[in-house]
C-alpha cells in the first residue's frame, strides 16, 4: 500500500521526530512519502493532489480539517469521480478531539501503533461529515463567543504562546469581560418546517461527541452520538457566567438518563439534516477550532457516508469488534461446574468493557444473561450510569493493499 504522510511541524505536540516515529511504526506495511506543511491551507492542497491509497496526517484538529477538505475536493459525483483515499489521523495538537472521538489513543506513539494494527487487520469505518457553507468539518463548528475565543487563542499562539487549557480559560474570560457583545443577540436559527428562533447569542454545532475536552473529561452536548447521528445544535439566549457555567456542567454530566443540556436560556436541537444560522451583524465563525472570519449566514448540512477513516469499530464511545465465527464448544468436567459469571461494568472508558456473549450487571441489579447484538443494557458507574446497545459495527470494511 502506498501512503502520504502530511505533517504539520507547527502543531502543539509534533515538534521533533514525530514524522520519524510514524514512519518507523508503519515501516514494512505502507510505502510512505512524507510532506511537511509550510503555510495555512497547504495540508488541503497536499491532500487534494495525493495519488496514494492512504493519507496519514500528523497534526492537530485544524490540520486534520484541512486534509479532510482536501480529500473531499477530489470527490466528483458520478462514474468519473476519483475514489477517495483512506484517511488515518494521528494526534499531534493540543485538543485532538477528532482522533479521540474515533477511539484512538491521545499519544502519537500509541496512536501510530494502533493505526498499524488496524491497517494490518484491514479495519476502517465510513463516517459522516458536516458541511458549513462550502467547508467540511469533522466534529464541531461555532458562531459567536465560541469562535471569538478560538480567534483570540490563535492570536496568542502566533505571538509565541503554547496552546493549553489554561490559555483557553484566560481567553474565555478576556472575551467575556471585554470582547463579546452580551447585550444584543445576533443569531437566528432556521429549520425546515419550524418557526425561526431568534435572540440567540452563541451557537455550537456538533457532528459527533464530545464537543471538546476539559482536563481530560469529555463535554457531551448529547449522549450516545457518533459520526452518523446527524447534526446537533446548542444555543444560548442569555450570555452570562451562570448560564455558561451551567451549560458546561451539564455537558460534563450528560448521560442517556438526563439527555442533552436544558434550561430556560438553552436551546438544544438534535439529529438535524440541515438548517441555517443567520446573523444580524457580522459574527465570528470557526470549524474544528480553525477561525474562518466573520459571517452573516451559514447553512449547515449533514453528509452521510462521506469519508473512510482508519479507526477501531466504535459504538457510542465503546471499542468493540464484530463477532467472529463461533468456535468449538468448551466442555468442563461434571465434577467441576463453572460458577455463574457476573461482573459490574464501570464507565464506557473503563478497560473492563462487555464483549459479545459476556454477561453484564448494572444499576445495582445483576443480569446474568449474555450481551447480545442489538440488546440494550444499563451499565452502572460514571456518576449515574450509561445506557447503550452492544452491536457489531456496520461500517467496517476491508482495506485492499
Amino acid at each position: 500500500m502506498r501512503g502520504l504522510l502530511i505533517v504539520n511541524p507547527q502543531a502543539t505536540s509534533t515538534r521533533g521526530n514525530g514524522a520519524d516515529l510514524v514512519a518507523r511504526s508503519l515501516d514494512g506495511l505502507v510505502d510512505l512519502r512524507v510532506a511537511y506543511t509550510r503555510y495555512r491551507g497547504h495540508a488541503r492542497e497536499l491532500a487534494a493532489s495525493a495519488a496514494e491509497d492512504l493519507v496519514v496526517v500528523l497534526g492537530g484538529d485544524g490540520a486534520i480539517n484541512e486534509v479532510v477538505n482536501g480529500l473531499r475536493d477530489r470527490h466528483r459525483p458520478g462514474p468519473g469521480g476519483a475514489p477517495l483515499p483512506l484517511l488515518a489521523a494521528i494526534p499531534g495538537g493540543g485538543g485532538n478531539v477528532f482522533t479521540r472521538a474515533l477511539g484512538l489513543p491521545p499519544d502519537a506513539a500509541k496512536a501510530s501503533a494502533k493505526i498499524r494494527e488496524l491497517l494490518a487487520a484491514g479495519e476502517y469505518r465510513t463516517i459522516g461529515l458536516a458541511l458549513a457553507g462550502e467547508r467540511y468539518f469533522t466534529f464541531s463548528a461555532g458562531l459567536g463567543m465560541d469562535a471569538e475565543v478560538v480567534h483570540h487563542v490563535e492570536g496568542l499562539r502566533a505571538r509565541g504562546h503554547r496552546e493549553s487549557q489554561a490559555l483557553f480559560v484566560r481567553a474565555i474570560l478576556r472575551r467575556y469581560y471585554s470582547g463579546t457583545d452580551r447585550r444584543r443577540p445576533a443569531l437566528t436559527l432556521e429549520r425546515d418546517g419550524q418557526p425561526p428562533v431568534n435572540g440567540l447569542f452563541l451557537g455550537i454545532v456538533t457532528n459527533s461527541a464530545p464537543w471538546t475536552y476539559f482536563r481530560g473529561r469529555p463535554l457531551l452536548p448529547r449522549p450516545g452520538v457518533d459520526f452518523s447521528s446527524g447534526l446537533d445544535v446548542l444555543a444560548l439566549s442569555r450570555l452570562n457566567m451562570p448560564t455558561i457555567l451551567g451549560l458546561i456542567l451539564q455537558m460534563m454530566r450528560t448521560t442517556s438518563r438526563n439527555g442533552p443540556p436544558r434550561g430556560r436560556h438553552v436551546l438544544a436541537a438534535t439529529g438535524l439534516d440541515s438548517f441555517t444560522i443567520r446573523c444580524s451583524r457580522p459574527t465570528a465563525f470557526h470549524v474544528d477550532g480553525e477561525y474562518l472570519g466573520e459571517v452573516e449566514s451559514v447553512k449547515f448540512q449533514f453528509v452521510p457516508q462521506a469519508l473512510r477513516v482508519v479507526s477501531p469499530c466504535l459504538f457510542r464511545g465503546v471499542h468493540t469488534k464484530p463477532p467472529g465465527p463461533p468456535g468449538p464448544p468448551r466442555t468442563r468436567p461434571a465434577s467441576h461446574p463453572a460458577p455463574p459469571r457476573t461482573r459490574r461494568v464501570g464507565c464506557p472508558t473503563s478497560r473492563h468493557l462487555p464483549k459479545f456473549g459476556d454477561p453484564v450487571s448494572g444499576g445495582g441489579v445483576e443480569d446474568k444473561g449474555p450481551v447480545e447484538a442489538g440488546v440494550s443494557h444499563f451499565w452502572g458507574g460514571c456518576g449515574g450510569g450509561w445506557r447503550g446497545v452492544v452491536e457489531p459495527c456496520r461500517d467496517v470494511g476491508a482495506i485492499r493493499a
